[in-house]
């Protein structure tokens, strides 16, 4: 994996000050809904993503807790950050679904994970586990979204 563009550029902006907000604020562009929750990647390694947010009133819903759509979209990104660290240089990925249960109010600023093993990575239909935490560790959210996977097609020469 050391030929990983987004571990590469990862480990490259950790050396800069602010590094992981720089690393999160590119990365965010690549969806600009990622943006509405303003993340923080916390850590990325293949096979593992972890990123923050806080919860603040545009993401809030009518009862004051962070709204199932910022969630939501936490999950996506950290899912996605996971799957371009983690699959093989032959493979490619497009989310194909997402199944989430909400588990408990997210009335705090919220960490969400990414996790999915290396063996997992063959073409078809991938399931990458997401969650996300409340500050006292409770999961607000939890599921999985499914990705299909299939070999890069050939370049011609």
């Amino acid at each position: 994996m050391a030929n990983n563009y987004l571990l590469s550029l990862y480990a490259k902006t950790l050396k800069l000050p602010f590094g992981r907000k720089i690393f999160s604020a590119m990365f965010a562009r690549k969806a600009p809904y990622f943006r509405t929750i303003r993340p923080l990647v916390t850590e990325l390694r293949p096979g593992f993503c972890e990123l923050t947010f806080r919860k603040r009133k545009s993401v809030e819903n009518h009862i004051g807790t962070v709204h199932a759509i910022a969630l939501c979209n936490g999950l996506e990104m950290a899912m996605g950050a996971v799957a371009e660290a983690s699959i093989p240089n032959h493979l490619r990925w497009i989310p194909k679904g997402m199944n989430v249960e909400y588990t408990a109010k997210a009335n705090s600023d919220i960490r969400i994970t990414a996790e999915v093993s290396a063996d997992a990575w063959s073409a078809g239909d991938v399931a990458i586990d997401v969650t996300g935490y409340r500050d006292d560790g409770s999961a607000v959210i939890r599921g999985q979204i499914i990705v299909y996977v299939s070999e890069k097609p050939a370049r011609p020469r």
